[in-house]
């Protein structure tokens, strides 16, 4: 079992940036990789970010150029840097984790006002 808690959503203006948060515990050793996934009102949930546990990275069209997933392996934490932020980007952000199965935080509110 892996436990995966959000943080660091909010209120910000375009253009603005914000950082989330994604503390894993549990079976961390099982985790092969983790993502960020987002879905707004009306939306399928679309996959925005994952690194892989040998470090590869990959983003959706969207958000390249302006959003950077990493991790910090000692604290076993994965971070979404989201700059130059747009209306578009307001949804609820999801981590998750593929560890013998997939494992989903429980959501953090991201607002993009215009």
């Amino acid at each position: 079992q892996v436990q995966l808690v959000e943080s660091g959503g909010g209120l910000v203006q375009a253009g603005g940036s914000l950082r989330l948060s994604c503390a894993a515990s549990g079976s961390i050793f099982s985790i092969n990789a983790m993502g960020w996934y987002r879905q707004a009102p009306g939306k399928q949930r679309e996959l925005v970010a994952a690194i892989t546990s040998g470090g590869s990275t990959n983003y959706a069209d969207s958000v390249k150029g302006r959003f950077t997933i990493s991790r910090d392996n000692a604290k076993n934490t994965v971070y979404l840097q989201m700059n130059s932020l747009k209306p578009e980007d307001t949804a609820v952000y999801y981590c998750a984790a593929d560890a013998d199965g997939d494992y989903w935080g429980q959501g953090t509110q991201v607002t993009v006002s215009s």
